[in-house]
């Protein structure tokens, strides 16, 4: 199997202009890749994380690079309507209106389907897919009110689709979010709307490292057909092909960012 590194690939300005939220933007992982990508692409970002130093840390990272003109972050907790709505109306009222949302969110967790508790199931489902529905119905009605269209990219998985012991919660949750990212775009597409996602299967950072076993991550490793598993930036990089010109014509598709070959 090959292991080779990917190369990092410049910006090419395909955002610029663009105002964008990204939520679980704070961190090492696709949310704060795709953070770093939407700058290099041009674009503005209000940031948000439930992890409030964290994210303070963050744009201060990314301000220092970017400028403190392309950089704004909000603590936001998904599973709370008011502050995904303080979340919202505050790229309005910084950025006149927003141009992209990237629901980022999400919560794992390995446990078997019947040992696990009802509060278990409950916090998967309430981040993963409850935290995108919140977010996706506030991004809705900004972008009905604005008139001027708008991008919506869902972060789900290829657990969706496969199964994996241990993973039902997180399964049903990346699966409902599938089913809410085909029914929302039909729904969008009256007032110029797009809403796509993205499917990765195994992207590392330093999060999934301490809530995996080793054993599992060389499993989950070995069933990719490039013999390693993704950098968060390169499922980044799909994302911005999504929130972008280049696919203005996909809405409601969720696509693979994955090597699995079982």
């Amino acid at each position: 199997m090959r292991n080779d590194r990917a190369q990092y690939v410049p910006g090419h300005g395909l955002l610029t202009g663009r105002t964008a939220v990204i939520t679980a933007a704070a961190g090492a992982g696709i949310g704060g890749a795709t953070a770093r990508r939407f700058l290099e692409e041009g674009a503005r970002i209000l940031a948000s994380d439930a992890h409030a130093r964290r994210l303070k840390e963050t744009e201060a990272a990314l301000a220092g690079e970017f400028g403190a003109g392309a950089v704004t972050a909000l603590p936001c907790d998904v599973t709370d309507e008011t502050q995904v709505q303080a979340l919202f109306d505050r790229a309005v009222q910084e950025h006149g209106g927003l141009d992209i949302v990237v629901n980022n969110a999400g919560l794992g967790g390995t446990a078997a389907l019947a040992d696990m508790t009802d509060d278990q199931w409950a916090r998967v489902l309430d981040v993963t897919l409850n935290g995108t529905f919140r977010c996706t119905r506030a991004a809705l009605r900004a972008f009905r009110a604005s008139g001027r269209g708008g991008v919506i990219v869902n972060n789900s998985s290829v657990a969706g689709w496969r199964a994996q012991a241990g993973q039902a919660h997180y399964a049903a949750a990346k699966a409902g979010v599938m089913a809410l990212t085909r029914c929302a775009a039909v729904e969008a597409a009256e007032f110029g709307v797009r809403v796509n996602a993205v499917a990765p299967s195994l992207a590392m950072h330093p999060h999934l490292v301490k809530v995996t076993s080793a054993e599992l991550l060389e499993e989950l490793t070995a069933r990719e057909a490039f013999g390693r598993y993704a950098e968060p930036w390169e499922v980044a990089n799909v994302i911005v092909f999504l929130a972008g010109d280049y696919s203005s014509y996909l809405t409601g598709e969720v696509l693979s960012v994955s090597s699995q070959h079982a």
